[in-house]
């Protein structure tokens, strides 16, 4: 609001006499001070009726100034110190308004409000004014009335007029208050001034006010002229904008930019930082704010700052220690897996014993479908922690685990920093699936980037190359898994524990399908468990002969295509229930897929039977030999990969080195031709396991000795005839056991493998562990070579021993 002088000269006793009790018109607009004068226009229905009483009467009114906005209160709050005033003119408008001129009177406070129906009246005190014209003041006054033309000058919205009028005030109370009323000050500063009644207090007031919206208005024209300096033609526009906005921070002002560089600023201060991270996070909102909004860089900054106060730094789920409730949340999503349960078990009691520790690495190492993710999302479920799933299946992009640098457009983090920033915690479960299949191109080794993630003691100073500050990983619990570890690099394999989830038995399957399968596809495919029943050996027969699997993910897809045909059955109006029989299955999934070797019915001669292990479980594996006049050449066929190669000619060297003692002619080998196969052609075979069956297949076919049909074996060969360890025990055992071998032959080392065989199977099974080929030749064959007496004896001699032996461990 614009305030002018009345007439400059008025003597105060031309001005009408103020009486103690006035109507009071709050003013919304500012202050008025006396004499002078301001136009006021009325809506307020109580307050037309306050001013046209006041015409009636006195003209006179009291003007107090309202405190804070609240403009349309019949009652508002209001200062006490206001300045009566007398209505010079009046002018009602076509809208029902009255505009008015006030001519300010003389300072006055409220003693009592003796009204508030229907306007306000109070009694007053008249306040007086006090003045020491001392040389002090008088040169105060001088100086404060020069720097007020000066500010004239400056300012823009101010007319030179002003300098002049107040050269022609006739005292220093009026000279002050006019200069407070055309300064650019708050309502609450010139309410300030209004209520100091001493003068020269007043002028000292003035005169810091004064001394301030002069810096201010200097340091905008020292903006203007240093911008103007380095302005040219083609920077014109973006320098202006520079310019508001630095005249509007110095005046305290925020526009939109600022807004937000005061957000981020208040997101840094919530984001509980580390040191190192806040101070960078600090320095990049300082380059932020001196970077025009339309330059690249801005945008630039603004994302990396968006990243950095958005980070989990110092947030975390709590864990839920309750083992029994962890225990069954396990059993309830998963059948079987114990090692893996009872290693999510012993980390929640270690945790709830130390509460720093770090997160453990583990891996599940596995064939596919045999649970992995799926388990680890039942962990987090356990640990109440929140999951996030990384697959790592085809990376070979190192910048894929690190992120990419600042300086490459369109850079941004890392997914294991992405993955926490998407789970909203620092102590995450983050799965890293298919950890074996991580590639490796010109574009680096993500293996290798892994290698600082999956290490306890580095990880907790992991850097990202797009935030290029350490993030703590170490309470994070990172599961990765694999179908194999042959293709995991040994350095990662060492980081990691390994946790080996088998593929599932028969019994296993069984009850998977019972207990979640067949239930999953029912809801899936809009039924209910009483409209579909499935009987047993309905689901024994999809698992024998139609699927072949460690896992149960083709299980589950039979079971869904049988779903779907009974949903149309019962669809086109056929009763419930439907029960699923071995012969509904048959008629719906068509002729089956697989067949299952079975132990031989006859016991012949050069046919042996093995155990095999391959991805997806385990299965015996008939070898065949058999000698026909030659030169003495060795046959192989069946798709035999190097190692097995090389298994059948160390059994054909021992079967020479050994000619005497199975009763074979000197010189035998150079006669006869050996042909070694194995059966399903098509089928890449490979590994050592198959070394006593080769070898035992040649000595039955040299000598034509039968070979027991009940006898399966494994084991690797040596030149000299001993027999080493090999892998896959649990699943080639109960592959033996499927088929109905009765006997099985293992190396010695392998007894211990058998604990992971169910009891039930290790009761139906002769195991037999030996050391030496010549104790595979005596139970494997019906009717054992001829031997000198000599090694007969010895042979005997060791049984013998290895009986006493047994008998001592059994006491």
């Amino acid at each position: 609001m614009e305030l002018l002088t009345s007439k400059a000269g008025t003597d105060q006793a031309s001005l009408p006499e103020v009486p103690k009790r006035l109507r009071v018109l709050p003013f919304a607009d500012g202050v008025l001070f006396p004499y002078m004068v301001a136009p006021v226009v009325i809506t307020a229905d109580h307050l037309k009726k306050l001013v046209e009483e006041a015409v009636s009467y006195d003209h006179i009114v009291g003007v107090f100034a309202i405190k804070g906005e609240a403009k349309d209160q019949k009652i508002p709050e209001l200062y006490q110190v206001g300045t009566a005033a007398t209505i010079v003119r009046m002018l009602r408008m076509p809208d029902g308004s009255i505009q008015l001129l006030l001519q300010g009177l003389k300072r006055v406070r409220i003693k009592e409000m003796v009204q508030t129906e229907p306007f306000l009246m109070a009694d007053v005190e008249h306040l007086e004014e006090r003045l020491d014209r001392s040389v002090e003041f008088e040169g105060l006054l001088r100086n404060t009335i020069g720097q007020f033309h000066e500010l004239v000058r400056l300012a823009p919205n101010l007319p030179q007029e002003v300098s002049v009028v107040v050269n022609n005030l006739d005292t220093p109370s009026q000279q002050v208050d006019f200069m407070a009323s055309q300064l650019n000050l708050k309502r609450e500063e010139k309410q300030q001034v209004l209520e100091e009644l001493s003068v020269n207090q007043r002028l000292n007031l003035l005169a810091s006010f004064l001394t301030r919206e002069m810096e201010i208005l200097q340091i905008g024209n020292k903006i203007q002229h240093d911008i103007q300096e380095k302005m040219n033609q083609a920077q014109r526009e973006a320098y202006l904008r520079q310019q508001l906005e630095a005249i509007k921070k110095e005046l305290g002002e925020t526009d939109e930019r600022m807004a937000t560089i005061n957000e981020l600023r208040e997101r840094i201060e919530k984001a509980g930082l580390p040191e190192e991270a806040r101070k960078v996070a600090e320095q990049e909102l300082k380059r932020m704010s001196e970077i025009p909004p339309m330059s690249p860089e801005y945008n630039v900054s603004r994302t990396y700052l968006d990243w950095l106060v958005s980070l989990p730094w110092n947030k975390s789920t709590e864990d839920n220690l309750d083992m029994e409730r962890a225990q069954k949340t396990l059993d309830r999503d998963h059948f079987d897996l114990e090692k893996p349960k009872e290693r999510i078990l012993d980390y929640l009691a270690v945790r709830k014993l130390k509460q720093d520790m770090k997160g453990p690495i583990l891996c599940f190492l596995g064939p596919p479908g045999t649970g992995k993710t799926s388990l680890g999302r039942s962990i987090a479920t356990a640990l109440g922690r929140r999951f996030v799933r990384m697959s790592l299946g085809g990376m070979r992009d190192e910048a894929e685990i690190r992120g990419h640098r600042r300086t490459y457009i369109g850079a941004l983090p890392g997914r294991i920093i992405q993955s926490l920033q998407r789970a909203g915690s620092n102590n995450p479960v983050m799965m890293l699936d298919e950890i074996d299949k991580v590639g490796t191109d010109y574009r680096g080794d993500p293996a290798s980037a892994l290698l600082e993630v999956l290490d306890p003691e580095q990880n907790h100073t992991f850097v990202d190359h797009y935030l290029d500050v350490p993030f703590d990983l170490s309470k994070v619990l990172f599961i990765a898994t694999a179908n194999t570890a042959h293709t995991i690099p040994a350095p990662l394999l060492d980081r990691m524990e390994i946790i080996e989830l088998p593929g599932y038995i028969e019994p296993d399957k069984i009850e998977i399908a019972k207990r979640y399968l067949i239930p999953r596809q029912l809801t899936e495919h809009g039924l209910k468990r009483s409209q579909v029943k499935f009987d047993r050996a309905a689901i024994v027969k999809i698992i024998r002969d139609y699927t072949r699997e460690a896992g149960v993910r083709n299980l589950e897809r039979r079971i869904a295509a049988i779903c779907r045909k009974a949903a149309r059955r019962i669809a086109g109006g056929e009763r419930a229930p439907i029960r699923i029989t071995p012969e509904e299955v048959r008629a719906i999934l068509g002729p089956e897929e697989f067949f299952r070797e079975t132990a031989q019915e006859t016991d012949d001669v050069g046919v042996v039977t093995g155990m095999a292990w391959t991805p997806t479980g385990g299965d015996i594996l008939l070898v065949e030999a058999s000698v026909v006049p030659g030169s003495g050449q060795l046959r192989l066929t069946g798709r035999l990969g190097e190692v097995m190669q090389e298994s059948a000619e160390a059994a054909m060297t021992y079967v020479r080195s050994r000619a005497e003692e199975l009763g074979l002619p000197e010189n035998f080998h150079r006669k006869w031709d050996a042909h070694i196969h194995v059966p399903e052609g098509a089928v890449p075979k490979d590994g050592p396991s198959a070394g006593i069956t080769i070898t035992t297949a040649l000595v039955s076919a040299f000598t034509k000795t039968p070979v027991r049909k009940d006898v399966a074996m494994t084991g690797e060969i040596t030149l000299r005839g001993r027999v080493l360890p090999v892998g896959g025990i649990r699943d080639k055992v109960l592959a033996a056991h499927r088929a109905g071998i009765k006997t099985v032959i293992l190396p010695r080392p392998n007894e211990r493998d058998l604990e992971d065989v169910p009891e039930h199977v290790r009761k139906s099974i002769a195991f037999n562990f030996v050391e030496h080929m010549d104790e595979v030749l005596e139970v494997a064959l019906r009717r054992p070579p001829k031997r000198p007496e000599k090694r007969t004896a010895e042979r005997k001699k060791k049984r013998t021993l290895a009986a006493v032996f047994a008998e001592n461990q059994n006491r």
